[in-house]
């Protein structure tokens, strides 16, 4: 008898899980709606596994992912909606649709011009699916991280000329976005004066944005790597304080200052060392 493939297992086991005969309460009490979150969630951790540059978590991570596809293929055909093979039939003709310069005769000059055929596809299937919205931003996820979308309708409306020269000009923006910020502070009732410092707050992070894209670098990504700076130098500051026999909540704020730059001061040394 042939070997089962791991894919058919997984989707056994998912099915098994979804019997109401005996399968998981737990399972069977869910929709699209509620699993949504956690395939963003392991969308994430996904990125956090390759972040650290750990392929043996990243394997569990990916695994965790595909459960995700798995899970919604059980319940749409569970609802006659669709089932795991027309997933892997979709993704696999669009990729062919979309590739006609490895799949078929077309060639490109370069990867620009490959991406410039690559939107034009995509506006077509879009056209061939009843879709009215002809602007340049159509087809932008609502669904998308806020950063993510940021980048996307800049680099969207860039393509029609609407973009700043260089990074000079957007840090400038920059500047002048941090300024109308702290004039909405400067009103001093923050929870009346909420609204206005959400739009002009919403406004800095947009611009902010708008910095990564001009330096080619994924705000999503330099946002973790912050994260994660923030976090292995605030937990060094909570053991020099256990150390010295003062935990950091007792701390005046000077004196959480001083192990803060403590800490960097090591960090800065080790750097050096190594």
């Amino acid at each position: 008898m042939p070997t089962e493939r791991p894919i058919d297992r997984l989707l056994a086991i998912m099915a098994r899980l979804r019997d109401p005969q005996g399968g998981c309460p737990w399972d069977l009490e869910q929709d699209f709606s509620t699993i949504a979150p956690y395939t963003i969630e392991e969308a994430y951790e996904v990125a956090d596994a390759i972040d650290r540059k750990d392929l043996a978590a990243l394997k569990g991570e990916l695994g965790d992912l595909l459960l995700q596809v798995v899970f919604h293929a059980q319940m749409a055909a569970e609802q006659g909606a669709f089932a795991f093979d027309d997933v892997a039939n979709a993704i696999s003709d669009k990729m062919v649709r979309r590739h006609p310069h490895v799949f078929g005769e077309a060639s490109f000059a370069d990867a620009e011009e490959q991406t410039l055929n690559w939107e034009a596809i995509k506006r077509a299937e879009r056209q061939a699916a009843g879709e009215q919205d002809t602007s340049v931003l159509a087809g932008i996820s609502r669904g998308l991280p806020e950063w993510q979308r940021a980048v996307k309708l800049q680099s969207r409306a860039a393509r029609t000329g609407f973009d700043w020269p260089g990074p000079e000009p957007v840090l400038e923006k920059l500047q002048e976005e941090i300024a109308e910020v702290r004039a909405e502070f400067a009103r001093g009732d923050v929870a009346a004066n909420r609204e206005r410092l959400e739009d002009e707050i919403g406004d800095l992070l947009f611009v902010a944005a708008n910095v990564a894209r001009h330096a080619k670098v994924d705000p999503g990504a330099a946002l973790r790597r912050a994260n994660h700076k923030f976090e292995r130098r605030f937990r060094a500051m909570e053991a020099l304080a256990a150390a010295a026999g003062t935990p950091l909540p007792t701390l005046t704020l000077e004196q959480q200052e001083a192990l803060w730059q403590q800490v960097k001061q090591a960090e800065r040394e080790g750097a050096g060392a190594a």
